[in-house]
């Protein structure tokens, strides 16, 4: 498996991941989808390209696999090329395309239907508990990236993406909840589900210490 390149957890209290800018929709991108209405194509190239980046970005911290996100990343603007006469306006286009994002991961999911045995994930996990001297700084990193995805990969859908999205990318809260359709409470919760689930299994592991009031 082909994985992003990122940190297993960020440090307590670091500052989340620089990500890029979301275009401004009320000076660009609500032109440009006008124009794309009309077919013109150039427009829709513009903000392909323009937000193609960031949706590349999201998917492949969502899937853990580069070259499973760029298969995904084309199809979720063909979807929002498709859908675009039911675009409202009710969001930035930025929110909307990373909303179809990620339902096509959903849905991608969903048809792959890999049910991983819990035998095979645990020894994925334990697989990586050797001392960190027999590897180089690289494989551990590696390992860590793979480590993190076996425990995401049986976790809920809903916990799953408001973990990537607030704890891996870094999205502001109000973005994140806009772009799941849910929320700000709601995703705050999911999210710190989800922080729960992925303590307890990577103390389980070995990979961190636990907390000094756990058993």
């Amino acid at each position: 498996m082909s994985s992003p390149n990122l940190r297993l957890l960020p440090e307590r209290g670091a500052a989340p991941p620089p990500r890029p800018e979301a275009a401004d929709d009320s000076s660009g991108d609500a032109a440009l989808v006008a124009r794309s209405l009309h077919g013109d194509m150039a427009a829709w190239g513009q903000l392909y390209g323009t937000h193609l980046p960031g949706v590349l970005r999201h998917v492949c911290f969502l899937t853990g696999d580069a070259n499973l996100a760029e298969d995904l990343a084309q199809e979720t603007f063909a979807r929002a090329l498709a859908a675009l006469d039911r675009f409202a306006h009710r969001s930035s286009f930025s929110t909307w395309v990373h909303g179809i994002a990620i339902n096509t991961v959903r849905k991608h999911r969903e048809a792959a239907a890999r049910q991983v045995k819990v035998r095979e994930r645990a020894a994925r996990i334990a697989a990586v508990s050797a001392p960190q001297d027999e590897l180089d700084r690289q494989q551990v990193q590696q390992a860590r990236i793979e480590a993190l995805y076996a425990i995401l990969d049986p976790m809920p859908q809903h916990l799953r993406e408001a973990f990537v999205l607030r704890d891996l990318m870094g999205v502001p809260v109000a973005e994140a909840a806009a772009q799941l359709d849910i929320s700000e409470e709601n995703l705050r919760v999911r999210a710190h589900r989800a922080r729960a689930r992925v303590h307890a299994a990577l103390v389980a592991a070995g990979w961190i210490e636990p907390e000094a009031d756990e058993p």
